[in-house]
């Protein structure tokens, strides 16, 4: 039986047309019932899909011709991840969906009735307990790389993303930028030389403590030096990857010696990727390359006043978690995804910025549109209906 309340996930909380994209809209308190919603009804697949607003043909030859490859990890907050989904999903391209192995039963249940909607959707098959800045976070990603690696659709490059990443680029500018002269037999890991402030984390040994943290092992013994004597590069845990490269991480001793050495480190899939990336064994290494790639728009606390204006929403461990007013900041970043959003904490971030993505990506497409796609508005009365409800509304601007 379909829940009485609709949850947010199917229209989100635009309440009225924004004349000036900055001006803030008005919105509705929400909560999070999008679990419930897709476990607990007897829709179709091609019901939910158009409930849920999700687009259905490609938007161009061009993004038909260049399909891409997404390896999304997550744990919680099912209704930032379905709208993450919403918003990147093409038909051409496909996705693999990493659920943490200690997420709750209810949360992998649902993940897996909506991904089983999707030919080109799937979860991961092997599943990690993920720890913050633990091994199990790099092999998350391995995992989802050997599934995709066999997949019959042929993604040129993969992107990986976190649930509560949310794109800036649609898919046809994502597609146009991996295309681009400086990116088209690339990857795209920014990173430098491993900084002196940053050695501790591959030169003393760590212990990945299950489903929790990482803590140095013993009392601090020294690791060997990397081998193929390799120089440690230091950078992002984010990436776009060509499928030859994918192909060189899974196979070549190189890339599996680096692995297992990196087991016992900090936060290895900050120094793995880039790491790779500047060896000329590497297919499409860059190996000059530095901090270049329009990968994540994110405010570091450390960097405020020097890179950004400030923190509009809040910082928990050191990353902005966006509020409204941090949204002319990503726009004119022109990052490929933004990082962080919460949907408990600022959820008119998340809403406004959700709008104006599908309004792009709708507007750049040159087929016909169908009404599902379009998010809702006051004009659906089924949304109408639910604006009204006993949530009520409050004002966001």
């Amino acid at each position: 039986m379909v829940p009485s309340r609709l949850p947010a996930i199917i229209f989100p909380a635009f309440c009225c047309p924004c004349s000036n994209f900055f001006e803030m809209c008005c919105c509705l308190q929400i909560q999070d019932e999008v679990e419930s919603y897709i476990l607990n009804n007897d829709l179709k697949c091609s019901d939910l899909m158009r409930r849920l607003h999700f687009i259905t043909t490609p938007l161009s030859q061009e993004e038909e011709n260049y399909p891409l490859a997404f390896i999304i990890t997550i744990h919680k907050e099912l209704e930032l991840f379905v709208r993450l989904l919403r918003a990147i999903y093409m038909p051409q391209n496909v996705y693999c969906i990493h659920v943490d192995a200690k997420a709750p039963m209810e949360y992998k249940a649902a993940v897996q009735k909506l991904v089983s909607c999707f030919q080109n959707t799937f979860i991961s098959s092997q599943s990690e307990i993920v720890a913050y800045a633990g091994f199990s976070r790099l092999q998350a990603d391995l995992n989802c790389m050997k599934d995709l690696a066999k997949s019959k659709i042929g993604w040129r490059k993969v992107i990986n993303l976190c649930g509560q990443d949310f794109p800036v680029k649609s898919n046809l500018e994502l597609v146009k930028y991996m295309q681009s002269k400086e990116w088209r037999d690339r990857n795209m890991t920014p990173g430098v030389k491993q900084p002196e402030s940053m050695r501790h984390r591959t030169q003393l040994q760590h212990k990945e403590i299950v489903g929790s943290h990482v803590a140095l092992k013993h009392s601090g013994d020294k690791k060997d030096p990397p081998p193929y004597n390799l120089q440690v590069y230091f950078g992002t845990a984010y990436y776009a990857l060509t499928r030859a490269f994918v192909d060189f991480v899974l196979k070549s001793p190189i890339a599996l010696d680096l692995l297992e050495w990196s087991k016992d480190t900090f936060s290895p899939d900050e120094h793995y990727w880039v790491t790779l990336n500047h060896i000329k064994e590497a297919p499409g290494s860059h190996i000059d390359g530095g901090w270049e790639g329009a990968i994540r728009a994110i405010k570091w606390r450390d960097q405020e006043g020097r890179v950004h204006n400030g923190c509009k929403g809040h910082y928990t461990r050191g990353i902005c978690i966006y509020g409204t007013e941090d949204l002319p900041w990503i726009i004119n970043h022109d990052g490929m995804f933004a990082n962080k959003f919460e949907s408990n904490t600022h959820p008119e971030a998340l809403d406004c910025l959700e709008q104006w993505h599908r309004n792009k990506v709708l507007s750049q497409a040159t087929v016909h549109i169908d009404p599902s796609w379009l998010l809702g508005t006051p004009k659906t009365s089924i949304y109408n209906n639910y604006f009204n409800s006993s949530t009520g509304a409050y004002n966001c601007c």
